[in-house]
């Protein structure tokens, strides 16, 4: 899996910098946490206001019955702080990349040209790439500890498969290649600051 590579690469690149005290920060995204999605960041100090932040999430886990909700994720992005690196207001540019397989539960909206009402009685299992600008702030809890809340905007490629059923494997639609402009980014992560 690319995870075997990403992951030394990131430590690798730490040690480069030379990372000390007030360079370096790791986080959890609490949204994401509330949907089971495993989650992690990393984020390298480089310049006095620039940093640069790498996060990823995972959720492999089956739902029971037909129902999927699968996916992962990288987001690095690299941030601008208009006051001190890790707090106050910062603005920033991402890029996302990953893939999913979703089915099984509908919902009245359409999302990644996935219209969710859909879902309820077929599966959607593609990838995506985008880009995208955010706005965030950070405050300050104690000594190593900040709150961040971070939302973007940008846009998505996606090209993905339709099939039949949640749980059956029979394509209905193959390579649909949708586009999509709103939201790439949302969260209110819990950071720790060396």
């Amino acid at each position: 899996m690319k995870l075997k590579f990403y992951i030394p690469l990131l430590i690798s690149i730490m040690f480069a910098l030379n990372v000390k005290g007030q360079d370096l920060a790791v986080k959890t995204n609490l949204l994401y946490d509330l949907t089971a999605t495993v989650n992690a960041g990393v984020e390298v100090g480089v310049a006095p206001k620039w940093s640069l932040d790498l996060s990823g999430n995972l959720n492999a886990w089956n739902m029971g019955g037909d129902k999927k909700w699968k996916h992962w994720m990288v987001q690095p992005e690299v941030r601008y702080w208009f006051c001190d690196r890790f707090a106050g207001h910062f603005v920033a540019a991402h890029f996302l990349g990953g893939q999913y397989n979703v089915g099984g539960f509908g919902g009245d909206f359409e999302l990644f040209g996935i219209d969710f009402e859909d879902l309820k009685t077929h599966r959607y299992q593609g990838w995506y790439g985008g880009i995208g600008i955010a706005y965030g702030y950070a405050w300050i809890l104690g000594k190593h500890w900040n709150l961040e809340a971070e939302i973007g905007v940008g846009y998505v490629n996606t090209k993905n498969d339709k099939y039949e059923c949640a749980g059956c494997g029979k394509k209905v639609k193959e390579d649909r290649k949708e586009h999509y402009v709103g939201p790439t980014k949302a969260a209110l992560s819990l950071v720790y600051v060396f």
